[in-house]
């Protein structure tokens, strides 16, 4: 099969597009699919620069968001069948922990994601857990399906299963032109929240209103918190939805209001960010920590696409074999929306 893969950790420049072994599943709970689109992701850039960000072991091939049809799945199987079009849920637990028997397998001690511990879906086939497997909705096409696992189920758990944001209350979305950011702008509309979006270019900013965003701040010509606290009459937000880290963390604290609730997921522009801990206890800050989802919560985000209350946001599909480009796009954050491979 074609695949793109990295024999040793750099920048875009080690992805190779190259003829690769066919996988084939080495047991009753794996299946074979078919990959016709893989949306790209950070990890797959932290997967590629390598520690202390992610160390997968070598040659490696990334992709966490899958979408196909089924090519082989064990004779037993009576769920799955070969030619079902389907989504990959991205993550993975052991499967026999309270964790992971209690529907917080991404809590699990084993917790993987596939792409990132396991090779992915920038290849022409994908071996996956077949629990992972879940059918396609009719109404997306491969492109749009394989924009929607990894960000709407970060956005999801980050907002509703952490945050639980009420309607009424004001979201603050950091860089809305993101994955994670056009998810949660729109999970934060869909349970009634009001939301403030983040970009730097007004191009952006034009899109994030476009998906439901109340009010928008460039971030290059504003101070976040300032604008934040002009929108809500000086009280702050009651929700943050922090993903950039270092370079936002200082202004997600001034702009959270008393009470007010930090989640973060990530930390795109640096993971050693300094907190001034008098915010934190003066302002009665509540932070959560967010990695991913249960697996059944992406099962609720599929029924919201399903009532059209949340839609996909593809910024561009290219060829597998310009993978090197498309990361190096959204490392350069030219992106609006997700970026899809097709194989």
């Amino acid at each position: 099969m074609k695949a793109v893969r990295f024999h040793q950790h750099g920048g875009p420049e080690v992805l190779r597009y190259e003829d690769a072994p066919d996988p084939s599943p080495g047991a009753a709970d794996q299946a074979l699919v078919r990959v016709k689109a893989c949306s790209v992701n950070h990890l797959d850039v932290w997967g590629r620069i390598g520690p202390p960000y992610s160390d997968p072991p070598l040659p490696h091939i990334p992709g966490c968001d899958i979408a196909g049809v089924i090519e082989e799945v064990s004779p037993g199987e009576r769920d799955i069948q070969r030619g079902m079009e389907v989504i990959v849920s991205p993550g993975f637990g052991c499967g026999r922990c309270e964790k992971c028997l209690s529907g917080t397998d991404n809590q699990c001690r084993r917790y993987g994601i596939i792409g990132n511990q396991s090779d992915g879906g920038y290849a022409e086939l994908a071996v996956v857990p077949t629990r992972n497997v879940i059918p396609k909705p009719e109404r997306m096409d491969f492109v749009q399906a394989a924009s929607v696992p990894l960000v709407f189920l970060t956005a999801y758990h980050m907002l509703v299963t952490k945050a639980k944001v009420q309607p009424g209350e004001t979201v603050l979305v950091l860089g809305a032109g993101s994955g994670v950011g056009v998810a949660a702008i729109q999970v934060a509309k869909a349970y009634g929240a009001n939301v403030v979006a983040t970009a730097g270019t007004d191009s952006k900013l034009k899109k994030a209103v476009e998906l439901g965003a109340d009010y928008t701040v460039n971030h290059r010509t504003g101070k976040v918190a300032d604008e934040a606290r002009r929108y809500t009459d000086g009280r702050g937000v009651d929700v943050v939805v922090e993903h950039p880290g270092k370079a936002t963390w200082d202004e997600s604290l001034r702009a959270a209001a008393k009470g007010g609730k930090i989640v973060t997921c990530g930390a795109t522009t640096g993971y050693d960010a300094v907190t001034d801990i008098r915010y934190v206890f003066a302002k009665e800050i509540t932070i959560y920590g967010s990695y991913m989802g249960g697996s059944g919560e992406l099962l609720r985000v599929l029924e919201l696409f399903k009532q059209r209350r949340l839609r996909p946001v593809v910024d561009i599909a290219m060829p597998l074999e310009r993978a090197a480009e498309a990361q190096a796009r959204m490392e350069k954050s030219e992106h609006f929306g997700k970026i899809v491979l097709t194989p």
